[in-house]
């Protein structure tokens, strides 16, 4: 099978969707089918087997991380060359749009995949105006596709309300290799508590993800600033736009911030916290998420889209219902849940070992299987003649 991938977003930068590209073009040469990317300038001519292509592009107004990027002619030209079974466009905005006009000009199948909900970063960003185009043009853009692939029921069902059609279930996996509670590393947490008396009696609370406004990090600095730090600690991993906004308001607690890890790195970082905080509520899916319930953390998040999928409420963490709270009464519940949890030893051990029995029920081969089915499928309605 040869597959053409078109995407808003690549390698080096490090999300959830990065990753899960990468390892589909991990899995797509492992399996022996053929794999062309193009998207944003990566500094790469290769991944995993696959050329890779970029381009150029301006960044959103509201998420600099992301581009406007510009279909190049050159990209019609190795499309033509490569001469793909498919096309896959990914978080189609500006160069995947492009992309579906060049599928149609080629006569490909095309299939599509949402993984950032653009739309709710709209609403966070104080662009509210434009929450409601966003939407039509992101259904537009995706119905023209034969399949829609996204990585959760409850992302499924909002996309469904939302107009979408033919949605496809396309999960994430989870190295259970890498993402393990045997990496629990002691002098790790002893250099996390370096500073603080009696750290044995500490619960290290962690945040891993983008430093950003709009995974609703105000509700965890808050909480954190007003609760008992002689029982707690937080670590953040990552960075973004409001780090050093974040640090300035955390200056006066203990709290260490790690910036970005990967790899083991990462994996020691879950595996030596406690607890995992994510109070994220524009998830469509939440792979940081399951690294944590692979590393036997408890999560304490909110009932929202994608992370109800991956945390069983009292089970493998505590997801607090936040739909008719104010900003105040969303603080003051969330420090509830996250010092039940600091204080309640017996409890986060047992949520541990369930999480870790969910976490491995999750293979990232059935995952991408089951995306290349769907490409098998689309390809073969498309060489199939329509009766008259």
């Amino acid at each position: 099978m040869r597959v053409a991938i078109i995407t808003e977003n690549f390698l080096p930068k490090l999300d959830g969707v990065t990753r899960t590209l990468a390892r589909l073009l991990e899995h797509l040469e492992a399996q022996g089918h053929q794999a062309l990317l193009l998207g944003p300038e990566s500094g790469m001519v290769q991944y995993a087997g696959a050329e890779v292509i970029g381009t150029a592009g301006l960044p959103f107004p509201f998420y600099p991380e992301l581009k406007f990027n510009f279909f190049r002619p050159l990209f019609v030209r190795r499309l033509y060359e490569f001469s793909p079974d498919i096309i896959h466009i990914v978080d189609p905005v500006i160069l995947g749009a492009t992309g579906l006009a060049a599928a149609r000009l080629l006569n490909k199948p095309i299939v599509s995949s949402y993984h950032t909900n653009l739309a709710a970063y709209c609403t966070h960003f104080g662009f509210s105006l434009l929450t409601r185009p966003m939407w039509l043009y992101n259904r537009f853009v995706h119905n023209q596709c034969a399949l829609t692939f996204c990585p959760s029921p409850s992302t499924a069902q909002m996309l469904t309300n939302q107009g979408f059609e033919n949605v496809r279930l396309w999960s994430r996996g989870i190295d259970t290799q890498l993402f393990t509670p045997q990496r629990r590393d002691e002098a790790l947490r002893a250099r996390w508590l370096s500073e603080r008396t009696e750290p044995e009696k500490k619960a290290i609370l962690l945040y891993v993800g983008r430093v950003s406004w709009e995974k609703n990090l105000r509700v965890l600095i808050q909480a954190y600033r007003e609760m008992d730090h002689s029982r707690s600690h937080l670590v953040i991993v990552g960075h973004g736009p409001a780090y050093a906004e974040i640090e300035q308001e955390l200056k006066h607690v203990p709290v260490t911030f790690t910036g970005y890890l990967a790899g083991e790195d990462l994996a020691r970082a879950y595996a030596s916290a406690d607890l995992f905080a994510f109070p994220s509520v524009t998830e469509t899916f939440g792979q940081v998420v399951l690294e944590a319930l692979a590393s036997g953390l408890p999560v304490v998040g909110i009932d929202s889209d994608g992370v109800r999928d991956l945390v069983t409420h009292e089970q493998t963490g505590l997801l607090l219902d936040a739909r008719h709270m104010s900003l105040e009464e969303q603080i003051s519940a969330y420090r509830g849940e996250l010092e039940r949890l600091v204080k309640m030893e017996s409890m986060r051990l047992a949520m541990s070992q369930t999480a870790l029995l969910t976490a491995q029920s999750r293979s990232w081969h059935e995952a991408m299987e089951h995306l290349v089915r769907g490409y098998a499928e689309v390809i073969e309605m498309s060489r199939t003649p329509v009766a008259a």
